[in-house]
């Protein structure tokens, strides 16, 4: 079974684009599926599908966030480092149960984590 797709409200869709596209690496889907002012469907390099729809004022439960692996903690460095030489405000990554993270509450209302795990000593 594979993730086909999530569906998000934003406050901002041009906004979401950008970020998503310039530090997520997220592309439009193509297909006539379409990216303006009110909607836009992106995807990743699996093909797994964000859509983004514009909404008032976004509101999600305290823990709700989505999350970007990456495939080592160098990365993870990485894209704090372009966030927040973009200007944005965001706490160090942070060692977690094995792993490399940080969260970035995005200025168009979605809470985005970005991880990596650890190699373990033996472990391939």
């Amino acid at each position: 079974m594979k993730l086909n797709h999530i569906n998000l409200g934003v406050s901002d869709v041009a906004q979401a684009v950008d970020i998503f596209g310039r530090f997520f690496g997220l592309v439009p889907a193509g297909g006539g599926m379409p990216v303006n002012e009110h909607m836009a469907f992106l995807h990743d390099d699996a093909g797994s599908l964000i859509s983004v729809f514009r909404v008032k004022e976004p509101q999600y439960p305290k823990v709700f966030h989505i999350g970007f692996l990456q495939d080592t903690p160098e990365q993870v460095r990485a894209i704090y480092a372009e966030l927040t030489g973009a200007g944005f405000d965001i706490a160090p990554p942070a060692e977690n149960h094995g792993r490399l993270t940080f969260y970035f509450n995005s200025p168009f209302g979605v809470q985005i984590e970005v991880e990596s795990f650890f190699e373990r000593e033996g472990e391939q």
